[in-house]
């Protein structure tokens, strides 16, 4: 069985966490010959989580987590040690942005509705309130009522929780266009008291862990304007207005030490790669290093209860990785890391007491389980898995590998072999992911790379130059490289591939979303000779207007600043790597597929490529049109059909066999 019901941990396994996985040019190839596994249905790849989201009450007794029946979200809970489910549907037109415990028997659901102003089709947030014991459920904020709630009212954005469930401070705007107040809203009863008032430009507000509100960020004439004071009976002072070249470098991720002007801060102002720093709040100083990695990014970060030392970091190598500073939780991590080995698995949920802890693990070839581990009994027993009938054991494994890019640039990426195949002579598919700056592909499930090996190609994920995680200098590598230098890193890892033997080289296609379906569309019409076919998902099609398009949405400041990353001072000729512009050059298949409310890359831009086409080209490429997705699939049936697609378009143009 690939699961036991419980694993006994015992007190004499190593301690320690996992070291980094070790990267190289070297494949691992399949040891023997191992049968071919079942085809397994489109349906199967498509669906959403059966089961997800988990999070353990405070007192540790009860589990909340999402769950789908129907094909529509259920919220569900049960107690830990087993029994029977309880829960309610989403109540028609809501949206679920997020659960979360609300002391030990509330649950609180930050949920969302449409609402029109001025034309504008806008989000309407909101919370709702559930009782565990009673199954009643109820809005919060009872007494802000009226036409102030109908106007995209901004009432999710929850500052802090006290323990015990008794309030919450919440951040709330009358609407999208007004700067947020901050209120103490008290639980069940919904009683607001205003704690601090609206102010001009400051959008955003912040609360330390033991419920003050402590610092309030907003844009004003193009810089960043930060609002601190050092405690309850402090006044607001404005500390200063931020230089926004240097905004991204600390202050997304700062956190506030409670009673203490000094906290702690993530940059990569002095080492390259974002680190861990001691940070002043009142004169911005960024201060000692506290932790980095010689390689990667540090992503996150979190501190003890007293908020003055560093309990753990986190940062992606090849997988995503939880390193502790606290003997304790260094102990129950090796603890997890020797029962299920074949998993990356970590702490997600905690009891106040420490004692009962919610552990998800997953894989490349797992979607994912969760598991509750006892630390008086040393056991931790399965608690449900995310998708039901996908066995690893039908699943492909991924491997990290890199390679020399033509310049020299070491690229780091992802590749999945099929099962049952000799590593000889396959088919490729080259999947670049979205983005393209500040993201990453790394060792995680997913469904469509799975389904692509189990039809039988071999999947290539290069994080190529302008990937997040490598550090600034990988990052900027990227800048004004779009078509270009960026491309090369995709063709380079099929020849490199091919060098080893293990694909051939007229076996190609080029399958992805966002900016990978621009990577796939331009792939093909700069080097027809590489690929044989592509395929796009919401891809950017038109450089141009795309960049046009964004501006609506940001800053003066913050346009120019994408603008000149993507074309590099101007540097880069936008219509020369725009598949719009240069549409008169296909000699390629491609299926295309948009969703009609994608917002990130509008509809527009698969339109508009497809009407440049010549006469002689209208043939080669397909657009389909799902009415009611945006960026990406939220609907596992527009998922399936979008796969079944790929499914005949691959095995009429690059077929596997």
């Amino acid at each position: 069985m690939r699961r036991g019901w419980f694993f006994a941990l015992l007190a004499a396994m190593v301690l320690g966490s996992q070291g980094a996985l070790a990267q190289g040019s070297a494949v691992v190839l399949p040891a023997a010959a191992e049968p071919r596994p079942e085809r397994i249905v489109t349906a199967d790849f498509a669906r959403l989580p059966d089961f997800s989201d988990a999070k353990l009450s405070p007192d540790g007794r009860r589990v909340l987590f999402q769950l789908r029946q129907a094909g529509k979200v259920q919220i569900g809970y049960r107690p830990v040690e087993g029994g029977k489910t309880s829960g309610f549907a989403m109540p028609d037109g809501l949206d679920l942005n997020w659960i979360r415990w609300a002391g030990d028997q509330q649950i609180l659901l930050g949920v969302q509705t449409l609402t029109v102003i001025y034309g504008m089709e806008l989000p309407r947030t909101s919370l709702l309130l559930h009782n565990v014991e009673t199954g009643a459920t109820q809005w919060v904020m009872r007494n802000f009522k009226g036409k102030e709630a109908e106007q995209g009212l901004i009432g999710d954005d929850v500052l802090y929780i006290a323990p015990d469930g008794s309030y919450l401070l919440l951040a709330l705007s009358k609407d999208v266009f007004s700067t947020p107040t901050v209120f103490r809203v008290s639980l069940p009863d919904g009683t607001m008291t205003e704690m601090v008032k609206a102010r001009a430009n400051i959008w955003d507000w912040y609360a330390d862990e033991a419920g003050v509100v402590r610092a309030g960020t907003g844009w004003q004439h193009g810089k960043l304007r930060f609002l601190y004071r050092s405690g309850a009976d402090s006044d607001f002072e404005l500390i200063g207005k931020i230089d926004p070249k240097k905004e991204e470098t600390w202050f997304s991720l700062a956190q506030i030490v409670t009673g203490s002007d000094q906290g702690f801060v993530l940059t990569d102002e002095k080492t390259g790669r974002t680190a861990l720093h001691r940070f002043d709040y009142r004169t911005r100083e960024i201060g000692e290093l506290v932790h980095g990695h010689d390689r990667y990014d540090i992503d996150g970060y979190s501190l003890t209860d007293d908020g003055k030392a560093l309990r753990a970091v986190t940062f992606t190598d090849d997988r995503d990785r939880v390193q502790w500073f606290d003997p304790a939780e260094k102990r129950i991590q090796a603890l997890i890391d020797r029962a299920v080995p074949h998993l990356q698995a970590w702490v997600t949920s905690r009891s106040r007491d420490q004692r009962t802890l919610l552990v998800y693990g997953t894989a490349p070839n797992d979607p994912g389980v969760y598991y509750v581990l006892n630390r008086d009994t040393r056991q931790m027993a399965i608690l449900a898995v995310e998708v039901e009938g996908l066995p690893p054991e039908k699943l492909s494994v991924t491997q990290a590998v890199t390679y020399k890019a033509r310049d020299g640039t070491e690229i780091p990426a992802f590749l999945t072999l099929p099962k049952g195949r000799a590593a000889k002579g396959l088919p490729l598919i080259i999947h670049p992911h979205g983005g393209p700056y500040g993201v990453r592909d790394k060792l995680s499930y997913d469904p469509q790379v799975q389904f692509f090996a189990n039809r039988g190609y071999a999947v290539l994920q290069p994080n190529y130059r302008g990937s997040g995680g490598y550090g600034t200098a990988f990052g900027d590598a990227g800048i004004g490289q779009i078509g270009r230098a960026m491309q090369d890193d995709l063709d380079d890892g099929m020849d490199w591939l091919a060098g080893q033997g293990i694909v051939d080289p007229a076996r190609v296609c080029i399958v992805g979303a966002s900016y990978g379906g621009y990577a796939a569309m331009w792939g093909v019409i700069r080097n027809p000779e590489r690929y044989r076919c592509a395929a796009s998902y919401a891809g950017v099609a038109d450089w141009e207007t795309m960049l046009k398009y964004d501006r609506r949405y940001l800053t003066k400041r913050a346009s120019d600043r994408w603008r000149a990353r993507v074309t590099g001072d101007g540097d880069l000729a936008l219509n020369s790597v725009s598949p719009t512009r240069q549409a008169a050059n296909v000699q390629r298949p491609i299926l295309l597929a948009h969703g009609a409310q994608d917002s990130n890359v509008p509809i527009s831009q698969s339109k508009k490529f497809v009407a440049a086409l010549p006469r002689t080209a209208k043939s080669l490429v397909t657009l389909h049109v799902y009415g009611d997705e945006g960026h990406s699939f939220a609907n596992p049936k527009n998922f399936e059909d979008w796969l079944n697609r790929l499914d005949g378009f691959l095995a009429q143009h690059n077929p596997a066999d």
